[in-house]
């Protein structure tokens, strides 16, 4: 088998010591791979690169498309982007695969039974990172959902539990709050479902879903969700299982994937040699996988079982009684270098064939007929710092225009008409106006609408149109209204 190219970083705090475990570990099990080094993180950062990678660097990433990734830091204060975030959307890495297993009982935890998988949206929702500003009181962050990265990311998700043999397939969202955005996404999950009848499908709202999953893990297979709460909740999911130190993740996009361990840098346990190296050692099985070594992923992991299984352990899951020695990073890959070639004997052993990725022919997304749309109002933010909306409402009616006032709310709250005192008044206001009977206006008609508040000084900071579409109001209601 010819050498495949494979583009890594080593990363910052604990970062370099648990990359050269690793590599050491699947070199030696005989890994073809033919490293391309780059530098990311915490240095780049202070050289005044704000992406925290340098252009030429972003070259070699393209050209290899297989990226095994140490933790990296980002430092605090404002202008640094997350590389992470970054990396995952610049490549179209849309799909975050996170296993979740226990090894009860050589590794503590309240499930023994938990074998979960969580499939995470990984470049839409509130990581867009669009956010504002807007007053002296109010801070907004935009959660965008499309119905092409949702279509992707689900039936990225039943394709994955077809190929797994897994059994079950369930959604978290929170859509009976959100009904546009996470209502989408449950949508798309009923749509797409139908299309696997051999699979279970099932649907909860994350909170309970995600109280369900900490206290029964044993009753989910495979989870995909939107990013955020799948961001939060595959920490949980590891953390119960085991320990987020053990956990590795892929992140998959049509042309290009991602390696990572899920933890993060760690700075002061740098250079101690104490850190576990099995999170990014998980993810460098997942990536031989992905590029067809799936029997060396097999050596690697059995391995990797086996020193578990003997209590061999580093210090943040050795346990007094339960483990037999607690190691640093270079004496863990040691040992697991020298159990190369044995299977574990109460552990389930790992049995990959071949490559198990997902068929990605299948995950672009379809093309819908567009709908057809028409504009029906919009909506005014204004800053406006008062204890009674009396003066704005004056300021709001006497407008000359095609549009009438229909409500005010302050932060989604109807507040005008028929509001309640007890609700708290924020310095923002949102002004809905729409035109008579809801009929189609002209654009034209909201620019003489804001013309008109500006002069009056109405200290206008954000609109929105208002669609009426076709299938759909393209608008949600006020809480309250």
């Amino acid at each position: 088998m010819q050498s495949k190219k494979i583009v890594i970083a080593r990363g910052d705090g604990i970062g370099p010591e648990i990359m050269s475990a690793t590599l050491d570990i699947i070199t030696t099990a005989g890994a073809k791979i033919d490293p391309v080094e780059i530098e990311i993180g915490e240095k780049v950062y202070m050289r005044g690169i704000n992406a925290g990678i340098t252009p030429s660097d972003w070259e070699k990433l393209l050209e290899h498309k297989v990226f095994l990734k140490a933790p990296v830091t980002t430092p605090q204060g404002g202008g640094f982007k997350s590389l992470n975030v970054t990396v995952r959307k610049s490549l179209g890495l849309f799909a975050n695969v996170r296993p979740c297993k226990s090894f009860a009982p050589f590794v503590q935890t309240k499930h023994p039974g938990m074998d979960v998988v969580i499939i995470r949206e990984n470049e839409e929702d509130l990581y867009a990172g669009i956010e504002y500003r807007q007053s002296a009181e109010i801070y907004s962050s935009h959660k965008i959902f499309s119905r092409q990265g949702c279509e992707r990311i689900v039936r990225y998700a039943f394709e994955f539990a077809k190929t797994s043999g897994r059994k079950k397939v369930t959604c978290f969202t929170k859509d009976n709050i959100m009904k546009m955005t996470d209502g989408l996404f449950h949508k798309i999950f009923d749509e797409i479902g139908v299309e696997y009848p051999n699979l279970e499908k099932e649907h909860w709202i994350v909170d309970i879903g995600a109280a369900k999953l900490a206290d029964t893990p044993e009753v989910f297979d495979v989870v995909v969700m939107p990013n955020l709460y799948g961001d939060i909740l595959s920490d949980v999911a590891a953390q119960i299982a085991g320990s987020v130190g053990l956990a590795g993740s892929s992140n998959i996009g049509a042309t290009c994937a991602m390696f990572e361990a899920i933890h993060g840098s760690a700075p002061r346990r740098a250079g101690q040699n104490m850190a576990n190296p099995s999170g990014l050692l998980q993810a460098a099985v997942l990536m031989l996988v992905h590029i067809g070594q799936g029997e060396i992923a097999n050596k690697v992991q059995n391995a990797w079982l086996k020193t578990i299984e003997d209590g061999i352990h580093t210090y943040d899951i050795y346990q007094e009684g339960l483990s037999a020695a607690k190691v640093g990073t270079k004496e863990f890959a040691a040992e697991v270098i020298k159990r190369l070639g044995q299977t574990p004997s109460k552990l389930a052993s790992s049995n990959i064939k071949g490559d198990s990725s997902t068929n990605m022919a299948l995950i672009s997304s379809s093309n819908p007929k567009r709908p057809t749309k028409k504009l029906v109002g919009i909506d005014l933010f204004v800053d406006y710092k008062t204890s009674s909306i009396d003066d704005l409402l004056a300021r709001l009616k006497t407008t000359e225009t095609t549009l009438s006032l229909k409500t005010i709310s302050n932060r989604g709250v109807k507040v005008w008409p028929e509001g309640i005192k007890e609700t708290l008044f924020t310095d923002q206001w949102r002004c809905r106006f729409l035109g008579a009977g809801d009929q189609e206006i002209k654009f034209a008609d909201c620019l003489r609408l804001m013309e008109s508040l500006s002069q009056k000084g109405v200290d206008l900071v954000k609109s929105e149109n208002l669609y009426q579409f076709e299938d759909e109001r393209g608008y949600s209601l006020d809480q309250g209204g």
